[in-house]
């Protein structure tokens, strides 16, 4: 059982680095590298307080889909943690810098659900009847972790990293994409700094999508109708330095961009 005391302390420590972009020591100082319980409720506390202050959950982002981001953290599964209507910016909407602290991009595929994902154990085909549409989507990830020196619990604790999303405006069906093998570019004024498919995620964003199914059954707060899921990076994070737009190019799905003002 999580230690309450340690729960509220480090959720208040992350606010008040989020809220000051002022990054901290790792969490990981006072939870146990393998204590997820204590780490998920931690992010649960802040999730938590923003609902009771009136933000709205809008889905989920899974994290770590990547085998060899989690040999380097020395774990085997992913991560997962809440997106709010706050995070959502539109393609090519300016995203103001200074209200970030050490941003980096990633291009993903998400999904938006159209139906309820309720069983204990989901398979590729719930997730194919369950989804309306994916697009191409780029995940803004910003740890309040000082130089990014995180491990599993940091990251869970702090919400997988969570920051901002951009989806893009072109709803493509299933049916018309290779979810495995469509081919990833993220670029900036031309330059790519980032390649990748959809088989670097899991092997399939379908069983990151799996995954986050179940384990939201587990917890009591299922996927619901109305969800975006981001199933997950499909290539290298890509640091932001200086304002600029960055563009995902995903085959089938067309482009996003995520522009970064001064």
């Amino acid at each position: 059982m999580p230690d309450i005391a340690v729960v509220n302390a480090l959720a208040a420590r992350l606010r008040e680095a989020e809220a000051s972009r002022a990054t901290i020591a790792p969490v990981r100082g006072e939870i146990a590298t393998d204590d997820l319980a204590t780490a998920y409720a931690v992010q649960q506390a802040n999730v938590d307080r923003r609902v009771a202050n009136g933000e709205r959950i809008v889905g989920r982002k899974i994290g770590l889909t990547s085998l060899a981001v989690q040999t380097q953290l020395g774990v085997d599964q992913p991560d997962f943690g809440a997106l709010f209507a706050s995070m959502a910016r539109g393609d090519g909407e300016p995203i103001p810098l200074p209200q970030l602290i050490q941003p980096k991009v990633e291009a993903e595929i998400a999904l938006v659900l159209e139906r309820d994902l309720t069983h204990e154990q989901h398979t590729f085909a719930d997730i194919v009847r369950a989804t309306a549409c994916a697009l191409a989507a780029i995940e803004i990830v910003d740890s309040r972790i000082r130089n990014w020196d995180i491990r599993f619990v940091d990251t869970v604790a702090d919400n997988a990293s969570s920051a901002r999303f951009v989806v893009g405006s072109r709803p493509v069906p299933l049916a018309q994409l290779d979810l495995a093998g469509c081919a990833m570019e993220l670029s900036r004024d031309g330059e790519v700094f980032s390649r990748g498919n959809g088989a670097a995620c899991l092997g399939n964003p379908l069983n990151a999508a799996v995954w986050l199914a179940d384990r939201m059954v587990q917890l009591g707060t299922p996927l619901r109708a109305g969800d975006v899921v981001l199933t997950g990076a499909l290539g290298p994070m890509v640091a932001v330095k200086a304002p600029g737009a960055y563009t995902a190019q995903i085959e089938g799905l067309g482009s996003v961009r995520a522009t970064f003002s001064a």
